[in-house]
């Protein structure tokens, strides 16, 4: 399976945080949209950073409440690993198991066009095993 079908299932919004948006603007925006990371970027299209909720809490531990009024740009990881809608959803997998990212950007010719939770991939995963399982229980009924 391609990393665009998932896309197609789920749709490509993205939901983006200006670099300059306060961590608190960032812990609205991902209670109001119930997600865990957004892409940082000025345009919606290009990518400077990614933040998750588990950058926001190392922070808070390691800071304190005073990081809350900083900038996402002081907290969000700039060296972004991206996949493209070609990509296989196999491979997206094991990167995301050893790496430990839960979120990959989706970016086809230099554009930001998605986002991949890791419960994209296992969902992914578990109906390609219901598809399969279809099959070979219809193939043993013939």
């Amino acid at each position: 399976m391609l990393i665009g079908t998932i896309l197609r299932g789920k749709g490509s919004d993205v939901t983006t945080v200006a670099p300059e948006a306060s961590v608190r603007d960032l812990l609205a925006k991902l209670a109001e949209h119930n997600i865990g990371a957004v892409v940082v970027s000025t345009d919606g299209a290009t990518i400077q950073g990614i933040v998750s909720e588990r950058d926001v809490v190392r922070h808070l531990n390691d800071r304190g409440a005073a990081v809350l009024d900083e900038p996402v740009s002081a907290i969000m990881t700039t060296d972004v690993r991206t996949v493209g809608p070609g990509d296989n959803v196999d491979a997206l997998r094991r990167i995301m198991t050893t790496q430990r990212f839960r979120h990959m950007p989706v970016v086809q010719n230099g554009r930001l066009v998605g986002i991949v939770s890791i419960g994209d991939v296992v969902k992914s995963a578990i109906e390609e095993l219901e598809t399969e399982k279809a099959s070979l229980v219809d193939y043993l009924h013939r």
